[in-house]
């Protein structure tokens, strides 16, 4: 039993390691090629860890990096087909995680700016859905509360209506991120500079 538990535990401290090393260069990623080993890495340690949701919700991530950093729509919509898969898979092993729903909706945000003439009907409908549906599992979930204000904001200045709404939301996420413990080393962390830049856009 004592070998067993020492096994785990240092499968799980190499786990963090190698997440660790591949979540910060997802942060720092300079280029789509960066962006693309970090996802073809977080895929390697999904293929490995089968039980573990959180290396799709990085390679859905990356993935969705990737497709903000080109103008051409159709590589646009293919980084967020493929980030869509990675967060299905996660939710296959956590439904109802707050930070992948999160993430799922955050794809749906992305689509809209490849055409927002043509997909801002559809699209910013299921992205408000399911931030919603993410806030509801976990209310203290800063990113699904900074995405649903940044969604909030871009529809409000689309259709040239108040920001006050989305504004006091980016309030409230702001104060959970000042206030947010990771459950874990490999807990995501990111979305702060997100709401503190769409704060300064609403002074």
């Amino acid at each position: 039993m004592m070998l067993l538990v020492i096994t785990v535990y240092a499968n799980d401290e190499k786990y963090v390691e190698q997440m660790g090393k591949q979540i910060q260069n997802v942060y720092t990623a300079k280029s789509i090629e960066d962006l693309q080993i970090a996802v073809n890495a977080f895929d390697r340690i999904a293929n490995a860890e089968k039980s573990k949701w959180e290396p799709y919700y990085y390679s859905a991530f990356g993935s969705i990096m990737m497709a903000t950093r080109t103008k051409d729509a159709t590589k646009m919509d293919s980084y967020l087909d493929q980030a869509l898969a990675s967060v299905e898979k996660g939710k296959a092993l956590a439904p109802n995680e707050s930070e992948l729903i999160a993430m799922e909706g955050f794809v749906y945000m992305i689509r809209v700016t490849v055409d927002p003439a043509s997909r801002g009907a559809q699209y910013s409908g299921l992205a408000m859905q399911t931030f919603g549906k993410a806030l509801a599992i976990n209310p203290n979930n800063p990113r699904a509360m900074a995405l649903m204000a940044q969604m909030q904001f871009g529809t409000a200045q689309f259709f040239g209506s108040p920001t006050t709404e989305a504004c006091g939301m980016a309030t409230k996420a702001l104060a959970l991120f000042e206030n947010q413990k990771p459950a874990s080393p490999v807990a995501p962390a990111w979305g702060k500079e997100m709401v503190t830049g769409l704060l300064q856009s609403c002074k």
